[in-house]
């Protein structure tokens, strides 16, 4: 008896052909994004060492019981207190009034979190000093090793999960604090000088302490952003903002010619081109992913689907912020922290007697 055999479709059984290479519709324009991002950053940490030198000579006055140069007290040097950033935010939202104590540290808490919500965790890329050295470090391991070093999947997945774990922990303290024990905790000795005491912690660095960071620089060599991308609690919490921020990077498949150059550019190892929207609490808006696109209108900044967002009006944005809030702060009053100069010459030279409660 005859079997019947069920021919295939011509569709199945015809070689199948690789598909259309996409036509490259190259920019027309240079992307300058980098070097406008280098500046910002550059002029950032320039304030910064500024604020330190600063700091560093008004506490000189007062430990030297006035014999050295006197400076006034820059408020800046508040932005590095971002527990009291934090209290102090506590106390406005519940009371309605802005803290005496160390409140140009919460508007500039304030002024990061705005940023984050609107143009991505930029803070972290165009800002932070930290990320700014950070970034640096293993750019300069890539150029003499010629390559960085990735985590195995399971061993990033639960590194980053230590941020959010530290970030969760500071939150609780704070969220467990009642008004009064902030106010009490913020106007005793210790959180008078709390800033004169950071400042300690890296002027007589311990061996525990210089062993971490030079281990955390060392592997910031090696591994990406490795500070912030598994320890900074900062980060995680503009990470957590970011996530409701309007402006995200869009990919077009249409226009896109799936060179991958975005994914490989990328230093929060995200799959770019893999994706149509970013949405990932770990987009910083570096957009470093968008300057090496060789195909116009392929990848970009955007609010919405369609509104275009270049690197000037990022830079613009970020700093309209960040001296908007801080302007204000200033007119309204709220810059300063006043405390007798009696007060500082009885508690700076005895810092060390107050540890943390």
């Amino acid at each position: 008896m005859a079997t019947t055999v069920n021919a295939m479709p011509p569709e199945a059984t015809a070689e199948r052909k690789p598909a259309p290479r996409k036509k490259l519709l190259k920019r027309r324009i240079a992307d300058h994004s980098q070097t406008l991002r280098r500046v910002v950053q550059l002029a950032f940490f320039a304030l910064n060492v500024w604020i330190g030198v600063e700091f560093f000579l008004f506490v000189r006055h007062y430990e030297t019981g006035g014999a050295s140069v006197w400076v006034p007290r820059p408020p800046g040097v508040e932005g590095w207190l971002p527990i009291a950033s934090l209290m102090n935010l506590k106390v406005w939202a519940l009371t309605g009034q802005v803290p005496a104590m160390h409140p140009s540290g919460m508007f500039i808490l304030i002024a990061f979190l705005a940023i984050s919500f609107l143009l991505r965790k930029s803070f972290c890329s165009w800002l932070c000093p930290v990320g700014t050295i950070s970034e640096y470090l293993w750019k300069a391991g890539r150029q003499t090793f010629r390559r960085n070093f990735q985590l195995p999947r399971w061993a990033d997945i639960a590194l980053r999960s230590l941020k959010y774990i530290l970030m969760g922990l500071f939150l609780y303290a704070v969220g467990s604090m009642s008004v009064d024990a902030i106010r009490a905790f913020l106007e005793g000795p210790y959180g008078v000088i709390s800033d004169v005491k950071m400042l300690n912690f890296f002027r007589f660095l311990g061996a525990t302490g210089a062993v971490t960071i030079g281990v955390i620089a060392i592997l910031s060599i090696f591994i990406q952003n490795f500070w912030c991308r598994y320890l900074c609690p900062y980060g995680a919490l503009m990470g957590l903002v970011s996530r409701f921020s309007p402006a995200r990077i869009r990919r077009d498949p249409v226009t896109c010619i799936d060179c991958a150059k975005c994914t490989k550019a990328c230093p929060s190892l995200l799959p770019v081109d893999k994706l149509i929207t970013i949405r990932s609490p770990e987009c910083t808006g570096c957009l470093e992913c968008v300057a090496v696109c060789p195909a116009a209108s392929a990848l970009d900044l955007k609010v919405g689907k369609r509104r275009r967002i270049p690197a000037w009006a990022m830079a613009t944005g970020i700093a309209v912020l960040f001296l908007g809030i801080v302007g204000y702060a200033q007119w309204a009053g709220h810059w300063q922290t006043n405390i007798p100069s009696r007060v500082y010459f009885e508690l700076i030279p005895r810092a060390n007697d107050f540890g943390h409660p």
